[in-house]
């Protein structure tokens, strides 16, 4: 049994720490008694002022879609602490902005919404189990996944194909805790109230999102803390959170998520579509979005 594991005192390497659920989370280990590496490529105001205030908490840039990077913020730790880390956070994600996207498909040498959605948290744990076993020690690593990784979504197919990959892995993932002693878990929250969403008005409206409905990125901070340090949750272990609640999501007969949204009426599902409507609008005219 791979048992309870504090956070205080331990090295908790974070990706996408600058902002949203990633700085909160840095924020609530850092108050624990956690020595924190904040990796990311750039910080908020809010980010430099926890920097700069906490001498436990070091900035590493780091562009999670570029390996050797990766691997440089687990040297950044031992550089700064002596140690590789003892839990790994890949919070970095992206929600198919124009930039990647399925819709748009502008892209030309691949999905960047793949490589950090699924190929950085998967290499992320790769060197985490290899640094750990490296040192002999126990460690954690908690993804974010997504409620999207148990769900379809015609409007964002491949953010959901991303994070199903994640559940597919984490869930292969469950007998490490026992045979190699690092436990890997993620969450699955719905609508978090992060600049993922705030930055993106136009992307609000077309979700008809209200914040009343979202949960507050230091809900999931909490929970990300709970399923790491609770030996109650072992390898493979799934905890969605959603505004009403949160549950371990059991291997088989899931019963859907209740999110407080129902996007049965027609009039929420025009608006939800409505932009892909119009892309394949054009395209059938014979004028698609520009490559």
């Amino acid at each position: 049994m791979f048992g309870d594991f504090p956070v205080q005192n331990k090295i908790v390497l974070v990706t996408g720490g600058g902002s949203g659920i990633g700085l909160k989370f840095c924020r609530l280990v850092c108050a624990k008694g956690a020595k924190v590496l904040l990796a990311d490529i750039q910080l908020t105001r809010e980010a430099e002022e926890l920097v700069q205030a906490e001498p436990n908490v070091v900035f590493q840039r780091c562009d999670v879609r570029r390996w050797k990077e990766l691997t440089a913020a687990i040297q950044a730790c031992e550089t700064h602490w002596g140690d590789v880390p003892d839990v790994y956070a890949p919070v970095a994600g992206i929600f198919e902005p124009k930039w990647s996207n399925f819709w748009e498909d502008t892209e030309t040498d691949g999905y960047g919404s793949v490589d950090i959605n699924v190929n950085h948290p998967i290499k992320l744990t790769r060197l985490a189990l290899r640094s750990l076993l490296g040192r002999n020690k126990k460690g954690v690593v908690c993804i974010i996944a997504s409620i999207a990784g148990i769900l379809g979504s015609y409007g964002t197919p491949i953010y959901c194909a991303t994070k199903h990959a994640i559940v597919g892995f984490v869930k292969s993932l469950a007998a490490s805790d026992e045979r190699e002693g690092v436990k890997v878990v993620a969450v699955c929250p719905s609508f978090v109230n992060t600049p993922l969403w705030t930055d993106a008005p136009d992307r609000v409206n077309q979700y008809t999102l209200e914040s009343a409905k979202m949960l507050a990125p230091e809900a999931v901070a909490d929970g990300m803390v709970s399923i790491i340090e609770n030996g109650q949750y072992g390898g493979g272990t799934l905890l969605e959170m959603n505004a009403t609640g949160q549950r371990v999501l059991p291997e088989w007969n899931m019963s859907p998520p209740d999110i407080g949204y129902h996007w049965e009426s027609e009039d929420m599902e025009q608006r939800y579509l409505a932009p892909i409507q119009n892309i394949m609008s054009r395209e059938r005219r014979g004028t698609p979005s520009k490559l």
